[in-house]
This record gives C-alpha cells, structure tokens and sequence, in this order.
C-alpha cells in the first residue's frame, strides 16, 4: 500500500517552523515526513538551510509516531560518515523506531565548503558505498575501525544506539547509482517518475522506494506560477547543473534563464484542482513508487495543509 508523506523544506523555512509543519503533517494524516540536508538554499530568496539533525531533535519531541527520514544527507564529505552514523543513531533513538536515513552522492553546493577536491560522480559513488558500509558498521555496537580507500575510522564506538538500526535509503538518478543503492540500500530514494526504479529492482534491490512530487497550491493557478518561480527555479535546470554549482549567486545566475513557461510546462504541479494533484500522484504510484512524498512550494503551508486533508488524502483512502 502507497504512503504519503510530506516535505520539510529545509531551504525556506526557520527551523521552528518545520518543527510546526511536521506537527501540521502528523494532524492532516500524511503517513510520513522527508526532511533535506543542505548546508545553502539553492538560491538566497529561499532563504534558510538550518542543520538538519538539530531540526530533527525538535520535530522528535514535538510528534508523536510520524516517521520522519533525511532526504538526503551526504555522508562522504561536509560530515565524516562516523559522525552521520552517530547523528543518525541518536535520532533514531528519539524517533524510536520512526527514523530513516537517505543517503546519496551529493551536491557541490553543500559540499565543497571544507575545501576539499569535489570529485566526479564515479569517485564519490565509490566514497558512498564505503560510508554506508562504515555506518552499518558503527550500529552493531562496540569499538570499530575501518580502513578503506576513502575513509579511515580508529577504535570508535558509539554507546547511544537504537533497538534495532534504521533502514538506509540509498538516492539514485542514474543506472549506475540505483545498481549500487541495491546492493548497499535497504531501500530507493529519487526525484520524480523516473523508470531507474526498474533498475533498482533488476539489480535485486528490496525494501521501500520513495520519490518526491513538487507543488504550488494557491487557489490561483497564475500566483502558484509565480510563486514557483520565484521561490524554486532552481528545479527547471537542465542537466547535471544541480550537482555542480557551487554556490547560491552560481544558481541565480543559472536561473534567470528560466521562465514562467518552464514552470508551467515543467514538474511542477500548479494546478489547483484536486483531479491534477490525484493523477500526478497516481504517476508515481505507477511507477513503482510506495513512498510519495509532496512539497509544497513557497510560504504558503497552511492552504496547502487544508487542501490535502480535504481534497486529495482522502482520495487514497
């Protein structure tokens, strides 16, 4: 059965208020909540990008049993793995049990602020596999090391670990990654419709897959043009852009090619009838996705709160 979960936008919100909409999440019936991991906003009109595993700790104690999951953190550069190893096993304690943790390859934007050499997609993939292996390796308990071609780890153990360890969710956009996500995953992340999820299963991958929607709801469909617009361009770049910019000036710069037909035309979900939202949904659905989760674009929450409870959830029973 699809479950239907919610965006916390690190990039616009102050954390206090994606403790508050994670509530908000819990109370209309999404099934669950994804939260981003960025060091910058895409552009600076979003305007945040707290630490994610300090928000976490608010969200812990402000829900009651909503699942909430990183989408995604990068485990190979900004943070040593041991480090998102200890970070996630301390929120999956207060989660108790209601913790996933999405792992992925990683954008230059976040990721190149320690200087260090930000290598091709092949590289870090490989950087990636042996986090996720240094990881699991730290939930079973006890002093570990780890000397591998990209990470060294020395008599570290961690004493704060949950019952059982969260699932990893490895983040895919290409054959080549969604082949490794099911050999090191327990499930598939990605963003949008996109047929790599048969890869994922061909190559024996098991376990839930998730993929993002993106909205603007305004009872308007031309405000939710602008809206978009002004607050996510950044999701009408074409290419491997996304990845390789590295700061937010470098975005807006990009960005300004983009257009109010790129919005209208593009991913982005506009419409406010409840019919659009259900079959875009569907699409997900059909492709094989079990874990849909929605973001809402921009500061307009509350609308978008009252919408899906009224409108759209109950659709899906």
């Amino acid at each position: 059965m699809t479950q239907f979960g919610y965006t916390l936008s690190s990039e616009e919100h102050h954390p206090n208020e994606l403790v508050e909409h994670a509530v908000r999440a819990e109370e209309v019936g999404f099934d669950f909540a994804s939260i981003s991991d960025h060091f910058h906003p895409w552009i600076s009109q979003q305007g945040h990008s707290p630490f994610v595993w300090s928000t976490l700790g608010g969200v812990a104690t402000a829900t009651d049993d909503l699942p909430v999951g990183v989408g995604v953190t990068c485990p190979i550069m900004r943070i040593h793995p041991a480090i998102v190893a200890q970070a996630a096993a301390t929120a999956a304690t207060m989660f108790e049990g209601n913790f996933f943790l999405g792992v992925g390859t990683g954008e230059r934007l976040n990721e190149h602020i320690t200087g260090e050499h930000w290598p091709e997609h092949k590289i870090r993939l490989e950087m990636l596999e042996e986090a996720v292996e240094i990881i699991r390796k730290l939930w079973q308990g006890g002093q570990q090391s780890y000397y591998g071609d990209h990470f060294t780890v020395e008599n570290a153990r961690l004493y704060t670990l949950p019952e059982e360890p969260p699932d990893i969710i490895v983040s895919a956009y290409g054959p080549r990654t969604a082949k490794s996500a099911a050999k090191i995953g327990d499930g598939f992340w990605s963003v949008g419709p996109q047929d790599v999820v048969e890869t994922f299963e061909e190559a024996g991958g098991e376990g839930p897959k998730y993929s993002q929607m993106s909205i603007c709801y305004t009872e308007d469909e031309e405000e939710a043009i602008d809206t978009a617009l002004e607050n996510w361009p950044n999701t009408s770049l074409p290419g491997e852009l996304a990845t390789e910019l590295s700061t937010p000036t470098h975005f807006e710069q990009a960005t300004e090619m983009v257009t109010r037909e790129d919005i209208e035309e593009g991913s982005i979900v506009t419409d406010p009838d409840p019919e659009t939202h259900l079959d875009n949904l569907q699409q997900f659905v059909d492709a094989g996705y079990d874990h849909v989760y929605v973001h809402q674009i921009g500061p307009n929450q509350e609308a978008f709160f009252d919408f899906y409870e009224e409108e759209v959830l109950p659709e899906f029973g």
